[in-house]
């Protein structure tokens, strides 16, 4: 395995194993800096979001590249879907990046009353060649399965939050099952998780950081992170994960720390009891 290692969707497409995320960096040069700094130590895999508002600083990062060295994904926000608004959101997307299409569409969060018209959407983004591949993002297996009942093309991939301290792994035992790839943001979560005795002593044994031992530990549960920094050097270290293995013991020692809370505050808008998003 190495930093251009993939993983096979269930349609063929090819996708990288891990990826750089860019929520919360700011548009222009600072996104468009740490884009191509990921670019060049060898990330292929740049994940954005239109209400990140940073997808024109990320384009900027891609141009010095060529289309097959990045694949690139964004997702379509809440208040933009809907069919012909999800339609419009890409079309908009695309014109931000300075794209052709994207590798990867996801739908951001299931919006209530939304999100299956938003999915008729996709499939057709995905038939027209915007986008290599379809997905979601913050679905539970509800949700999928809410999917499935009209769905011609089934979602590829399912982006959640995923930690030491938030394992999720039924979530991720269902997505298997179902050939749903499972790509993690806020793979490092909270800044304690960094500081664990367990995971320090782990990575003093293999002399690499606490976040390279967690980056490592999604790797081996065949889960894609895509850790988040603007720091060339961060970057870099982040990447640095491919000359070593952790143990079976080792692997089952940080799984033990999962706490099911979330490092991401999930209070932005208001939830009905299935977890989906009431607008």
């Amino acid at each position: 395995m190495n930093i251009k290692s993939t993983t096979t969707l269930s349609n063929g497409v090819k996708m990288p194993r891990f990826g750089l995320g860019v929520w919360q960096i700011n548009d222009g040069k600072e996104v468009a800096d740490a884009v191509h700094e990921a670019l060049k130590t060898g990330y292929v895999l740049i994940d954005t979001a239109a209400v990140y508002g940073n997808e024109k600083g990320v384009g900027e990062g891609l141009k010095d590249f060529r289309r097959d060295e990045f694949f690139i994904a964004t997702k379509v926000w809440n208040d933009d879907q809907g069919y012909d608004t999800t339609l419009k959101a890409c079309e908009a997307s695309l014109k931000k990046l300075e794209l052709d299409f994207v590798d990867l569409y996801l739908v951001h969060w299931p919006v209530k009353g939304r999100f299956a018209d938003t999915w008729r959407a996709m499939e057709r983004l995905y038939e027209e060649g915007l986008t290599r591949a379809i997905g979601v993002s913050n679905f539970t297996e509800f949700h999928i399965k809410e999917i499935y009942k009209n769905a011609h093309v089934p979602p590829m991939v399912n982006q959640i939050e995923i930690s030491p301290f938030i394992a999720q792994t039924s979530l991720r035992e269902f997505c298997a099952q179902e050939g749903i790839a499972v790509e993690a943001y806020s793979p490092l979560g909270r800044a304690k998780i960094l500081k664990d005795p367990q995971i320090v002593k782990i990575g003093e044994k293999h002399g690499k950081t606490a976040a390279q031992i967690i980056l490592r530990w999604h790797l081996q549960n065949n889960i894609i992170p895509i850790p988040k920094s603007s720091h060339a050097n961060r970057i870099r270290e982040n990447a640095d994960i491919f000359d070593f293995e952790l143990s079976p013991a080792e692997l089952k020692a940080i799984s033990a720390l999962n706490q099911n809370k979330h490092a991401i505050k999930q209070s932005f808008f208001p939830f009905d009891e299935h977890g989906s998003v009431i607008l």
